[in-house]
């Protein structure tokens, strides 16, 4: 299938920075686990301050609703 030693070369690059990069989303997901776990949730809501321009109604500090569930439109095909 791969008959160039140059193909060769560049599958065996391309594929080890594909891994690299899946090892970086994969330390910066257990980084984000971890402080979500260790402060029990509080990290989520830091960047939220009490001015915030347009609370949400069930958060008086924050301009969304961290405890609702946001939900796209069902598209074409999809059952709704």
């Amino acid at each position: 299938l791969l008959s160039s030693p140059l193909q060769k070369w560049a599958l065996l690059a391309l594929s080890s920075c594909s891994g690299l990069c899946c090892l970086c989303c994969l330390l910066a997901l257990l980084v984000a686990v971890g402080l979500t776990l260790g402060t029990q949730g509080r990290a989520l809501l830091g960047p939220c301050s009490a001015g915030s321009s347009t609370p949400a109604p069930g958060s008086r500090q924050c301009p969304f609703d961290p405890t609702r569930v946001y939900v796209s439109a069902p598209g074409p095909g999809m059952c709704p």
